[in-house]
């Protein structure tokens, strides 16, 4: 569904992806883990049209270098950012009927928001300013905006960040839903290991902006370069 072939980006001397390679199946769920400063959002952006790059990315088998972030999303691929963004005077309602209006090719309808705000489970918040949310409300309504472009690709940047044990299991069961119930395949960057291990079919982990191990999460734990890649070596910790 989504493939990136060789993929480099720098700035300046600095490479931020290395000739990095991968695919993503449709239906999964795609993990993406790595150090701080790894390069793991960046490929994101590339993903999604912020920056131009080396190499060729393809969705759904037709290459996609080149074309802007709202092109991009009306191909099918939506995203959520590390921190919440939101319009803070705007409702809920409103707030997801901008993804509605302006994010996908399919006519307009405002069932869809209806839709969406009961699937993220925002009913009691719909008419209040997306501002007054808590962390886990401003997370679902960022994910009920993506769901409104009707995505076939959702990528997930970091969403339990902050979190609490019970926000991560809310947020977890609402992952899982939008891929089983809605078909939807998801990529997912995450720092907590077990969020990937519970969630993801496949799991990346790079390390400036290269790939160290790709795999199922059970082995690319275990794997020793994945293991050096967190913690260091043995020698480096005295």
């Amino acid at each position: 569904m989504l493939k990136l072939s060789n993929v480099t980006k720098r700035f300046g001397s600095l490479v931020a992806v290395n000739d990095l390679s991968l695919e993503v199946e449709k239906g999964q769920i795609y993990g993406i883990a790595g150090p701080n400063g790894a390069g793991k959002s960046t490929i994101y952006n590339l993903i999604t049209g912020f920056y131009s790059y080396e190499g060729k990315i393809e969705f759904e088998g037709k290459p996609i270098n080149g074309l802007r972030p709202y092109q991009i999303v009306k191909r099918g691929i939506s995203r959520t950012f590390q921190i919440p963004q939101t319009f803070p005077s705007l409702s809920v309602e409103d707030s997801i009927d901008i993804g509605n209006r302006f994010g996908n090719t399919a006519a307009y309808s405002r069932k869809r928001v209806d839709e969406v705000i009961d699937f993220v489970n925002l009913n009691r918040e719909r008419k209040h300013k997306t501002g007054t949310l808590d962390l886990l409300g401003k997370k679902k309504l960022m994910i009920g905006a993506a769901l409104a472009t009707r995505p076939k690709m959702l990528m997930l940047d970091e969403p339990m960040a902050g979190s609490n044990a019970h926000e991560i299991k809310a947020l977890m069961e609402l992952i899982r839903r939008i891929n089983q119930e809605l078909g939807i395949t998801i990529i997912i960057i995450e720092h907590f290991m077990k969020v990937l291990t519970e969630l993801t079919e496949t799991l990346l982990i790079i390390e400036t902006g290269t790939e160290i191990c790709c795999g199922h999460p059970a082995e690319v734990t275990n794997d020793p370069a994945v293991i050096e890649c967190y913690l260091g070596r043995e020698d480096d910790q005295g």
